[in-house]
C-alpha cells in the first residue's frame, strides 16, 4: 500500500536526513541483491518461502522510502554568515 503522496507535499527534510535514508535504501538494495542469491543454495521449500518473503519486504520498504524522498524537498542549510 503506498502512501497518500500529497500529504508530503510541501515538507522539507534536513540534508543529513536525507543522506541517512538515502544510505538505508542502498543498504536495503544490497541485501536483498544478497539475500536473493542465497536462494540458489537453499533446499527446503519453507525457508525458501520465507527467503523470498524477506526479499520482497526489503524491496518494498525501499520503494516506500524513494517514493517519499521524491515527494519532500530538502531544506537548505542556514548560511554560515550573516549579511
Amino acid at each position: 500500500m503506498v502512501p497518500d503522496s500529497t500529504r508530503w507535499e510541501g515538507i522539507e527534510i534536513s540534508p543529513r536526513f536525507r543522506r541517512s535514508m538515502e544510505e538505508r535504501i542502498a543498504r536495503l538494495e544490497r541485501d536483498a541483491d544478497s539475500d536473493e542469491t542465497q536462494l540458489l543454495w537453499l533446499e527446503d521449500k519453507d525457508h525458501i518461502r520465507r527467503q523470498r518473503k524477506l526479499v520482497a519486504v526489503e524491496r518494498a520498504e525501499a520503494l516506500r522510502m524513494r517514493l517519499f524522498l521524491d515527494k519532500v524537498g530538502t531544506r537548505q542549510p542556514a548560511p554560515l554568515m550573516a549579511q
